[in-house]
């Protein structure tokens, strides 16, 4: 019998974050509503029927499924009796500019038999990456022990918890990102596709903290996922269990403004006129967008935040449906840059369209052939690009030719005559990502990884104006990605409970 509790809470948005945090609190006995602005849940995992394609107009990749599986205990559920999983194999298929193709293996004896593709020996390059492996297992053992387990959400408490580890060097944040990789790695294939493990979080090697090596652990130890039925089956089975909790949710129902009175919020209000009141609030809506648009805050105060929570990479999502199939691809694509270090500046500290983008390309057919009519294949293309500037440095056309350039690259690397075999197109630019889901200047990850901006740190799960004031999803630690913006959900309502007692 679900618990009771005498308090309620608004969630605002039905994101992932929002979803979690809303199955946590009921499980917990609070009375929860959801409010969506959109016809759906999911907030960025989200989905297109077009033509008789079935495009996943968001995450792509299911990993460490531990964190969803205790999600649903929470509500005394299986998680399988709401989403199955399929693993993933290969992993990724890599393809570089000189034809080299390498895959990345969960399977030990697989992914050393790839080495074997490598200049020099297959043997060195298996003990680096086994060296490489270990550490980068330390350096998640670690951020798991804390961080994650803890809901660690400032410096002070990183400092409280790991102190000694932090004095022993055994949390690597000394190096970046890219420097540990190529302290392990004198082979300049395998240098770019561990650094590009920063997709996950949408940032870039060269200023992320060492410690980001943890995320190859992600897939290497917990498996790389598919959602059977597709990725929004996972939206889908939240829901489910949104309604067997009995939380009340919303649809096309937006939250407008935000009215507060003693560092409080004493009421939401919607864009039809009517209004809600709760005892706690939990914005799913990211930090810097609801302080400014919901709250009204001085611009002084967003701006102090802007400066450190720095909005993650935007993306050019294509997504095409062709008349043809390319049997070279596997499920995971990346086509690398052929001067990754040039990309990553570009993008991130110049904030400029980059000429040779690292791609991401996913075909779902390769794992669920019903994402497109027999003898087609269903693309979804994304190179990471800068979030929205103040200056609108970007146009609609900028992005076109973008799509071009990108396009182009993708035929000269192996899928011929690409464009002449579009069948069906959908592009969301950043314009539409911070339309669709008001997502700060359309970042797609939330905030970036950044140790001089940041050290690594998103915003604070709780607010530091208003009491009962709590956000979830990827602007708040632990951050971006599916499982960061549920594990975000859980913690933010751990402390709300523990609040409360």
């Amino acid at each position: 019998m679900m618990p009771t509790s005498n308090k309620s809470v608004i969630v605002i948005g039905a994101g992932l974050g929002g979803l979690s945090a809303a199955i946590s609190l009921r499980a917990a006995g609070y009375a929860v509503t959801i409010y969506e602005k959109n016809a759906q849940v999911g907030g960025k995992l989200n989905h297109l029927e077009k033509d008789g394609f079935s495009f996943d107009l968001g995450p792509s990749i299911f990993t460490l499924p531990q964190i969803f599986e205790a999600l649903f205990k929470r509500a005394n559920r299986k998680m399988d009796d709401y989403v199955k999983l399929v693993p993933v194999t290969p992993h990724w298929r890599n393809f570089f500019e000189d034809n080299t193709i390498l895959d990345l293996y969960q399977e030990p004896d697989l992914m050393r038999n790839e080495l074997n593709k490598l200049q020099g020996s297959a043997d060195h390059h298996w003990q680096q990456l086994e060296k490489f492996l270990a550490y980068a297992r330390q350096q998640y053992q670690a951020t798991e022990d804390g961080y994650f387990d803890k809901g660690i959400d400032t410096m002070w408490e990183l400092i409280r918890h790991y102190h000694i580890r932090l004095l022993t060097g055994k949390i690597d944040y000394n190096r970046t990102m890219s420097e540990a990789i190529s302290q392990h790695f004198d082979d300049p294939y395998l240098r770019s596709i561990f650094e590009y493990f920063i997709k996950y979080v949408g940032s870039s090697a060269l200023a992320s903290p060492g410690y980001m090596n943890l995320m190859p652990i992600i897939q290497f130890d917990y498996g790389l996922w598919y959602v059977d039925g597709g990725m929004y089956a996972l939206a889908q089975g939240l829901e489910k269990l949104v309604k067997e909790l009995g939380i009340t949710l919303h649809l096309n129902h937006e939250v407008a403004q935000l009215h507060t009175h003693d560092n409080a919020i004493t009421q939401v209000a919607f864009a039809d006129g009517s209004s809600a009141q709760a005892d706690w609030v939990v914005s799913n809506m990211e930090v810097i967008p609801a302080y400014r648009d919901l709250l009204k805050e001085d611009p002084s105060f967003t701006q102090t935040l802007e400066k450190k929570f720095e909005p993650a990479c935007s993306g050019l999502v294509i997504h095409i449906g062709t008349d043809r199939e390319y049997p070279q691809l596997a499920h995971h694509n990346f086509f690398y840059s052929q001067n990754q270090s040039k990309h990553f500046h570009t993008v991130f500290d110049k904030h400029r369209l980059p000429d040779d983008p690292t791609i991401y390309l996913v075909a779902p057919t390769r794992t669920d052939p019903s994402k497109a009519p027999p003898g087609h294949d269903n693309l979804k293309i994304l190179p990471h690009i800068p979030p929205l500037q103040d200056d609108h440095t970007f146009t609609e056309s900028d992005y076109l030719e973008l799509e071009e350039r990108v396009l182009i690259k993708l035929e000269r690397m192996g899928l011929t005559d690409l464009r002449k075999h579009i069948v069906t197109r959908d592009v969301l630019t950043p314009f539409d990502i911070e339309r669709m889901y008001r997502s700060n200047k359309g970042s797609v990850y939330g905030v970036v990884t950044d140790w001089n901006k940041n050290k690594g740190f998103k915003a604070p799960k709780k607010s530091s104006k208003y009491n009962n004031l709590y956000f979830v999803g990827g602007s708040v630690n632990p951050g971006g990605g599916m499982p960061m913006v549920v594990l975000s959900g859980q913690k933010a309502a751990d402390r709300i409970i523990a609040e409360d007692q």
